[in-house]
């Protein structure tokens, strides 16, 4: 007999809340936070949907880390330090609570998250679930996406493209089981955090494609981005699946525009470069610059593109 609402909680999220003491040991409909002086707490949320953001024979323990690790990528995006989290589970019948604890817990050690609530319930599928994610970071220090400027630098870390290479990975569409892990474990960047706090203008992180975040990161700023697709950072497998393609610059715009890379995207003042990329803790890479105006302009190799989108968009 599957267990219920209130034996999932006792024998699988409880132990989650790491002896937390905000969590009220989930005995209790809500939590209690104290402020923590000379810091702003800052919250984001993300949800997965079984079909949509993880494929349906994906392990329940890592689609318990990608719910986790997207969130983390948007708490690193803001330069915020990780807290803890409120959890909503959709169960279909049939679900392995069991090993999507296992996957919580082990992410939640990991990243020195505590689980403080949230709620579960039965559904006939598909498997649902969303996080609210808290994180500190220095009163004042958030790093929005509307800081840009003309004349900065368009910045991004390690490489692009990936995850769309990775969900053809995990579709068996190609044959490269480092990509299909990439998809289904993206690495949030949270050692970024001083760098991004200390030198970045605007950030976020690189979800929906490198197109359409930096994109958001323009909009947001009042200003126009150019970015050239020449530059775009590849990993050595992308480099590979690049080289094999009749047409690289549709390749390379399939790249930028793929998401669930869950890299950074920021705009750095040039003067600052050298200082930023020496902190930033892994590659980054010059892709772009903002301008005066509004829109998004691509080029390959000097050449205008008309790319037909820039990335993923839920209708």
């Amino acid at each position: 007999m599957p267990a219920d609402e209130f034996e999932t909680i006792a024998k699988l999220l409880r132990p989650l809340t790491r002896g937390a003491p905000e969590a009220l040991e989930l005995l209790d409909d809500a939590a209690v936070l104290k402020g923590r002086p000379g810091f702003d707490l800052v919250i984001t949320k993300d949800a997965i949907v079984e079909g949509v953001h993880f494929l349906p024979d994906d392990p329940l323990d890592l689609v318990a880390r990608k719910l986790l690790r997207v969130n983390l990528s948007d708490l690193a995006a803001k330069a915020a330090e990780p807290f803890g989290y409120f959890l909503a589970v959709s169960w279909p019948e049939g679900a392995d609570r069991e090993l999507f604890a296992r996957g919580l817990a082990e992410d939640g050690d990991a990243f020195g998250l505590s689980l403080l609530g949230g709620d579960t319930t039965s559904t006939p599928g598909p498997l649902t679930a969303s996080v609210t994610m808290l994180g500190w970071v220095p009163e004042g220090g958030m790093v929005k996406r509307s800081g840009a400027r003309p004349g900065d630098l368009l910045v991004v870390s390690d490489a692009i493209g990936d995850g769309f290479l990775g969900l053809k990975a995990a579709r068996g569409e190609i044959n490269d089981d480092w990509l299909a892990q990439r998809y289904r474990l993206p690495q949030p960047r949270l050692e970024m955090r001083l760098a991004l706090r200390t030198y970045a203008k605007a950030a976020a992180d690189v979800s929906d494609g490198l197109l359409a975040d930096a994109g958001h990161i323009a909009e947001a700023s009042g200003c126009a981005v150019r970015i050239e697709l020449e530059k775009t950072p590849l990993s050595e497998p992308g480099r590979r699946w690049l080289a094999a393609q009749p047409d690289t610059e549709a390749a390379l715009l399939a790249l930028a525009s793929g998401g669930d890379d869950y890299e950074i995207v920021c705009a750095v003042a040039p003067e600052d470069l050298d200082q930023f990329r020496e902190a930033a803790g892994l590659p980054v890479t010059v892709v772009g610059a903002f301008g005066e105006g509004q829109g998004i302009a691509v080029t390959h190799n000097g050449a205008a593109v008309t790319p037909g989108h820039l990335g993923w968009r839920h209708r």
